[in-house]
């Protein structure tokens, strides 16, 4: 559906012609004026209408009804269309989920397209319509906005994963029970795949943004370029987080199953050590449990005692030992 539609003037916004045609032939006919339409989830018959009236490419077209596409920019003969993934993060659930943003910027118009809860641009819309002296540059200010909200959002969304990612290491390195083990290398795993989800959002969007900032992509203001390139470093910025943080998954992960290593170590020497003191006296029982008539101190009067007694020494022998050792 159509959320929102606006002709700006001067970087102000007007009441426009209700038909879109009306109203993109009059911005054209000032050179300044520019039509800003935001529609979310259109259905294809809806944005049949706003792309017969903009001539639209059917490709970008097909790519905005479907969603699930990549980051990416793509310049055709009478627009722009540039695709963004914004991102949120449910603390709650440890999840990373993405949406989409269509942007298509032409000869005096933008239109945006909306997929998913993520970055609702009426906030955008609103900032832009309270600074004037960049809503006049037309729809590359609008482009501007999007991308840097967006962008921007992926430093909040970072920052905060960088907080649970702290929790998480230092329950790693706290002594827990090894059912909890296995929980907190679920955690981890899981929590990989969030920042992996993250990645596909932000990694491909680099290379278009690194075009904007040339300056050479048609529909976009000449004097831009430092705009866009300000976004491009907050995007280097995101994506290096996300390094870091894939990184220190990985180290986490392999301290984890380290530590799990040593406590199974710990436990097989325990095991191994009580095995050990076990079979002393169950050897010694069975050889004197034999029906064997000739057999040393068995018919002496302090046998018994004295073997009892052998045993003890022996039990609390190897116990000292192992114990020594860190077995016990």
């Amino acid at each position: 559906m159509i959320v929102d539609y606006a002709l700006y003037r001067n970087g102000c916004r007007t009441k426009g012609p209700d038909d879109f045609s009306d109203a993109l032939t009059e911005a054209r006919a000032t050179g300044d004026d520019f039509l800003w339409i935001g529609l979310y989830e259109p259905t294809k018959d809806e944005f049949d209408l706003v792309s017969s009236e903009f001539g639209l490419h059917p490709l970008a077209v097909e790519d905005a009804l479907s969603a699930h596409q990549r980051p990416k920019l793509e310049v055709y003969d009478d627009s722009l269309f540039m695709v963004l993934k914004p991102v949120r993060y449910d603390a709650e659930t440890d999840t990373v989920s993405t949406d989409e943003v269509m942007v298509f910027v032409g000869d005096s118009f933008v239109v945006t397209v909306r997929h998913g809860e993520s970055a609702p641009l009426h906030a955008v819309r609103l900032r832009l319509e309270a600074d004037p002296h960049v809503l006049k540059h037309g729809p590359t200010a609008v482009l501007y906005a999007v991308c840097d909200y967006i962008v921007d959002h992926y430093i909040e969304v970072a920052a905060e994963l960088q907080v649970d990612l702290e929790e998480m290491e230092t329950e790693v390195f706290t002594p827990i029970r090894v059912d909890t083990s296995r929980h907190t290398a679920a955690k981890i795993y899981n929590f990989k795949r969030q920042v992996l989800e993250f990645r596909r959002a932000t990694a491909p969007l680099a290379a278009p943004m690194t075009r904007l900032a040339g300056g050479t992509v048609p529909f976009v203001h000449q004097h831009s370029q430092p705009f866009f390139r300000d976004v491009s470093d907050h995007l280097t910025r995101a994506s290096e987080q996300l390094e870091g943080l894939d990184r220190l998954l990985s180290d986490i992960l392999y301290a984890h199953l380290a530590q799990m290593g040593v406590r199974q170590n710990d436990d097989m020497r325990k095991i191994s050590s009580w095995a050990a003191m076990a079979a002393v006296p169950t050897l010694v029982a069975g050889i004197y449990g034999m029906n064997f008539e000739f057999m040393p101190e068995l018919r002496w009067v302090w046998g018994y005692p004295v073997l009892i007694l052998f045993m003890v020494a022996l039990e609390f022998g190897l116990f000292r030992l192992f114990k020594r050792r860190g077995w016990l």
